[in-house]
């Protein structure tokens, strides 16, 4: 019988919030698994293009990469300095700099998520968040510190940072299923029999 139960990997954020994240706030090391499980967990679409970036970037091999990325985050002490890294020397893109910062470093971060954008009705200034080779380090600073204030006080204060992010995501699903209800309702309505 494998030491290994396999389904803590059921459910992926509670793995990924319970065991990976501890484990390099206390060790400073993530290993190339543990890493692509929070790029699967953000977007999973966008894996191949990520690994193939850091790869290239790394001049070595993803394993490598993903230590040589690991080491120097967990040396920087400033909440800024991380994002920075991951934008400026690794080309991630600010959603998903700061997902990787949501589960290594959960009480600091939260998740720049458009559809949290939306429940926010909050429209970021920065034109090229999502292009990180023209990342301009304090408008995507100020940008986010300001996207993080609106998240925390648009929640309930005794919620966490994580579950602040997953209160608003979870009102935008509850928003979209009503919609979603009222627009299947006019859809039936024409074409039900009245009822008698």
């Amino acid at each position: 019988m494998s030491e290994i139960d396999y389904r803590e990997y059921y459910n992926d954020e509670s793995y990924l919030l319970e065991k990976i994240g501890p484990r390099f706030r206390s060790s400073g090391m993530l290993d190339a698994a543990d890493f692509l499980m929070i790029l699967v967990w953000k977007a999973n679409r966008a894996v191949s293009y990520h690994v193939k970036r850091l790869v290239k970037i790394g001049n070595c091999t993803f394993d490598k990469a993903v230590s040589k990325l690991a080491e120097s985050l967990h040396s920087r002490p400033e909440r800024r300095q991380k994002l920075e890294l991951l934008i400026t020397e690794w080309e991630f893109a600010l959603p998903t700099a700061t997902a990787i910062l949501a589960i290594l470093y959960p009480d600091e971060f939260t998740v720049y998520d458009v559809v949290v954008c939306g429940e926010l009705e909050y429209c970021g200034q920065v034109q090229h968040k999502y292009r990180p080779q023209l990342y301009a380090p304090d408008a995507v600073w100020n940008e986010y510190e300001t996207y993080h204030s609106a998240v925390v006080a648009a929640t309930p204060a005794e919620l966490s940072l994580r579950d602040k992010d997953r209160y608003l995501t979870g009102h935008a699903y509850h928003r979209w299923l009503q919609d979603e209800l009222l627009a299947l309702s006019k859809e039936t309505s024409e074409i039900a029999p009245e009822d008698k």
